[in-house]
C-alpha cells in the first residue's frame, strides 16, 4: 500500500509540474493582449542601484534595540504553562493547503506569468475570509541546512482586515508542515506583546509585509496599529492558549488567542529613531551570500511616485547570547552597513543575493500584473549598475509577474524563492528569477 500510494503521490506530481506549465502558457497568452501604452517601465528600466554613503543619509537608518524583561516572559510562561516548541505545534496541523490544480482560476490568476512558479498552493477561503496575507519565511531561513529539528517549514504571516473594530489588525502566523511538497497542512499562531510586567498579552496590530526566520527568533515588521518598528519572536517560546475564544489575553478560566491554538509573545523590538528620514521597513528578506548573515530590508513607496525607494542590510550579531538578534552596540544601536537607492516605483517586495538585488512592483491601479527586476549597484563604472526583468506578451512588456508579492524568501539549500500573493503561495527556482539579468 505504501508503494501505490507514493506512484500516486508521483504521478500527481507531474500533473501538477504539467498543470503549471500551463498554467503559465494559458497567462502567457492573456498577457499578448497587454498594449505598449500599459508597460510603465521602458527598456531601459529603472537602471542599478545608486549608493547611500554619507552619515546623513545612513545614520537614520539605525534601530534601537528593546528587550523585553526576562521576568516579563518568564511571569507569562509561568501562568500560561510551559512553552512548546515548532515540532509540537506541526504536529498539531489540523487544516490543508490545496494544490493549484485544485485551485480556481480566479485564483490562478495571482500566479506570474514569467518566470513560471514550479508549486503552487491555495489557502481555504474559510479559513482567510476577513484576513489579508502577508509575507513568508521558511526554515530555509532558520537553517543553512532548511531544516528546523527534523522538520521543513514555511510560516506565512496574515492580518486582520474584517471583523469588529476591536480585532482589526491582529496578526497571526500558518505554521505549514512542509515535509512533504505533495500535502502541505498547518495550523494558526496568534502574534502577542506581553503587558503589564508579563501577566497578560495583547495582540500585535499590523500588516506583516515583512518576516524573517532566523537561527531561533522571528522577526516581523510593524506599522499599522503599533508605532513602526521590528517585533522579535521567540520560535522556543510557543504558548498553547487554553480557552477558546474571540479574546485576546488572559480571560476567565485561562488564556485566549481570538480562536487560535497557539500565541507566540514579543521577546524584543528594534524602534527607528526619531530623526528625518529614519527607517520604516515595509519589507525584509535574509542574505545569507554576506558575512555575516544580514538582514536586508526596502521600503514601501507609490506607485508613479516621485520618490526613490531605499533598500538597505543591518548585520546580525554573531556574539553568544544574541542568537538571531541584530549586531547592536552596547548602547542598543543596530547600524546599517550598506544602503542604496532604487528608481522601481510602487516597491514592495525585496531580496538580495550573491551580489544581486530583487526588487517586486505591485501592479498599478489599471494594470494586472506587477514586475520583478534585478538590479546590481551602480559603481559608475559603464559595466555596472544593470537592471533586468522578465519580458512577455506581443508587446514585450515587463507586467509579468505577480499582482502583489511582499516579501521574497530564498530557500537556499532548495535554491528557491517563496512568496504569496491574494490566497496563493508559491515557489521558483533563484536561477529563473536571476536569469533575465544575466
Amino acid at each position: 500500500m505504501r508503494h501505490r500510494g507514493r506512484h500516486r503521490r508521483r504521478r500527481r506530481g507531474r500533473a501538477l509540474r504539467g498543470f503549471l506549465t500551463g498554467t503559465a502558457l494559458a497567462l502567457t497568452a492573456a498577457a499578448t493582449m497587454i498594449s505598449a501604452s500599459q508597460a510603465t517601465v521602458t527598456d531601459d528600466g529603472p537602471g542599478g542601484l545608486k549608493p547611500l554613503t554619507t552619515s546623513a543619509e545612513t545614520v537614520p537608518l539605525g534601530l534601537t534595540e528593546e528587550l523585553v524583561p526576562q521576568a516579563s516572559l518568564d511571569r507569562l510562561a509561568a501562568g500560561m504553562g510551559r512553552p512548546v516548541g515548532v515540532g509540537t505545534v506541526l504536529a498539531g496541523a489540523d487544516r490543508t493547503l490545496r494544490d493549484a490544480i485544485d485551485c480556481s482560476a480566479d485564483e490562478r490568476k495571482a500566479l506570474p506569468v514569467s518566470p513560471t512558479a514550479t508549486r503552487a498552493y491555495c489557502w481555504g477561503t474559510e479559513d482567510t475570509d476577513g484576513w489579508r496575507p502577508g509575507a513568508v519565511t521558511t526554515s530555509g531561513d532558520a537553517d543553512d541546512d532548511g531544516v528546523w529539528g527534523t522538520n521543513r517549514v514555511i510560516l506565512s504571516g496574515w492580518s486582520r482586515s474584517g471583523g469588529t473594530t476591536a480585532d482589526r489588525g491582529l496578526a497571526r502566523v500558518a505554521f505549514v508542515d512542509a515535509n512533504d511538497l505533495g500535502h502541505l497542512v498547518y495550523t494558526w499562531a496568534l502574534l502577542a506583546v506581553p503587558v503589564d510586567g508579563g501577566r497578560d498579552y495583547r495582540g500585535l496590530v499590523s500588516h506583516i509585509s515583512g518576516m524573517v526566520w532566523y537561527q531561533d527568533k522571528l522577526l516581523v515588521t510593524a506599522d499599522d496599529g503599533d508605532r513602526t518598528a521590528l517585533y522579535v519572536y521567540d520560535m522556543n517560546r510557543v504558548q498553547r492558549a487554553t480557552v477558546a475564544s474571540e479574546a485576546v489575553g488572559r480571560v476567565p478560566g485561562g488564556w485566549s488567542a481570538h480562536g487560535d491554538r497557539y500565541v507566540l509573545p514579543a521577546v524584543a523590538s528594534y524602534r527607528p529613531s526619531d530623526t528625518t528620514g529614519a527607517a520604516h521597513p515595509a519589507t525584509v528578506s535574509l542574505d545569507r551570500s554576506t558575512s555575516p548573515d544580514s538582514l536586508v530590508a526596502g521600503e514601501w513607496t507609490l506607485d508613479g511616485g516621485d520618490r526613490d525607494a531605499r533598500l538597505w542590510r543591518w548585520p546580525f550579531s554573531t556574539l553568544p547570547g544574541h542568537e538571531g538578534l541584530l549586531a547592536a552596540d552596547d548602547t542598543g544601536l543596530v547600524q546599517a552597513t550598506e544602503a542604496y537607492e532604487t528608481e522601481v516605483t510602487g516597491l514592495r517586495g525585496v531580496l538580495s543575493y550573491g551580489g544581486g538585488w530583487y526588487v517586486t512592483r505591485a501592479a498599478g491601479t489599471r494594470e494586472e500584473r506587477g514586475e520583478l527586476w534585478r538590479q546590481t549597484v551602480d559603481h559608475g563604472d559603464e559595466d555596472d549598475g544593470r537592471a533586468r526583468a522578465a519580458v512577455c506578451g506581443s508587446a514585450e512588456s515587463h507586467l509579468c509577474w505577480s499582482p502583489r508579492t511582499e516579501s521574497l524568501s530564498y530557500w537556499q539549500e532548495t535554491g528557491e524563492v517563496w512568496t504569496q500573493s491574494g490566497r496563493v503561495l508559491f515557489a521558483l527556482p533563484l536561477a529563473s528569477v536571476a536569469r533575465p539579468a544575466e
